[in-house]
């Protein structure tokens, strides 16, 4: 009852507010819209008639995303256990075919598409793997686990049934931000298949401070806010505005177009964001089930890493510009005192490092790799 009444004092803020504003009616109206349309979030069949688009939409985006992509590409669905499949890009040559293979675990929100900056380089070197995680991209988008450790359990265990299908002995694996997490969960539990982890902008690192500042209370209405967004997807809002979704991404991220204006000078990035990111919420709903309400992950890595094989080793990579603490990276290297970790960071890059700066991200990470072999 207690809770009851706290939600229902934090409800009648947020309307007080907007009623302050001029804008009571329009509160009413969407209070009533997401009441009606919430509980319709995860049915497929809804989606593509509000949203504009399908699975060959995303297909047809992403092959934009890559036509400027030199190396001849094989692309393949990888089947997996529970009628699964992991979308993945491999781009292999003779010269470097029995080098250790490099695979690309993208972020939150990402896929394959968004490494076109990089796969002709980092393909010189070594035979190169870009998969789309479970529940993101061109990948099989199931149901996960409430639970945050067993949804992280199906992460890892996609991609070593995935490596096993593919028949990958060792690798070394590359991960930004969500994939640099699920790329340390992996190498903990199976440390003889990985030989060198690379962490790009990695998410999931720190643990959440315990101190709360008691100086500065955090205001009711943003806590009402808070209560209020908390049962959402993080990209519920681009489902919900369905129609204006494409727009709404120009608007809100034109900073990706100019990260690959080298490579497209129309909506090509948006567009393929935008396709990878309205589909049903599979990984994402388990992105979410794995964070507290604050974005902080509810298992982070500082806790377990000294479980981490000490002969791996890890070199993180941070954009100078990222508002991601790089001091993270620096609790990695403490907790791991008889281990190498080397620290990166690129000038002029933020969290995307590898679109923000391509030319030196990909010849940092070639340097790292050479003493692989």
């Amino acid at each position: 009852m207690a809770a009851s009444r706290t939600q229902a004092a934090d409800s009648g803020v947020v309307r007080r507010m907007w009623s302050a504003l001029g804008a009571h009616g329009l509160l009413s109206g969407v209070w009533s819209y997401v009441g009606t349309t919430v509980r319709w979030w995860w049915i497929p069949d809804w989606l593509p008639s509000w949203c504009p688009t399908s699975q060959s939409q995303l297909q047809s985006a992403e092959e934009q995303m890559l036509r400027c992509v030199v190396s001849n590409i094989y692309k393949q669905y990888v089947h997996i256990s529970s009628n699964n499949s992991l979308w993945t890009l491999t781009i292999c040559t003779d010269p470097v075919k029995d080098k250790t293979p490099m695979v690309l675990l993208h972020g939150f929100g990402g896929g394959v598409g968004l490494w076109a900056q990089n796969l002709d380089v980092l393909s010189r070197c070594r035979p190169v793997f870009a998969l789309d995680l479970l529940g993101f991209g061109q990948s099989s988008r199931p149901v996960f686990s409430l639970d945050a450790q067993e949804a992280e359990e199906q992460f890892v265990e996609s991609v070593e049934q995935w490596r096993a299908k593919v028949g990958l002995e060792t690798m070394v694996l590359l991960g930004h931000n969500l994939g640099g997490y699920l790329s340390i969960s992996y190498a903990i539990k199976y440390p003889e298949r990985v030989k060198h982890i690379v962490l790009v902008e990695p998410w999931g690192i720190s643990e959440h401070p315990d101190t709360v500042e008691t100086d500065r209370p955090i205001p009711v209405w943003i806590k009402a806010l808070g209560a209020m967004f908390s049962p959402f997807n993080p990209l519920a809002g681009l489902r919900l505005v369905g129609p204006l979704g494409p727009s709404l991404v120009q608007t809100l991220r034109p900073d990706f177009k100019r990260k690959f204006s080298s490579m497209f000078s129309d909506n090509t990035v948006a567009e393929y964001i935008y396709h990878l990111n309205v589909q049903s919420p599979s990984g994402e709903t388990a992105f979410k089930n794995m964070t507290l309400p604050n974005g902080w992950a509810k298992r982070p890595m500082l806790q377990r890493i000294d479980q981490l094989h000490t002969s791996i080793p890890i070199s993180i990579i941070y954009g100078s510009r990222s508002s991601i603490d790089s001091n993270s990276g620096s609790l990695v290297r403490d907790k791991r005192p008889h281990s190498r970790v080397d620290i990166i960071t690129i000038r002029g890059a933020g969290h995307y490092v590898y679109a923000d700066q391509p030319e030196d991200f990909n010849s940092r990470v070639l340097q790292v790799c050479d003493e692989v072999d």
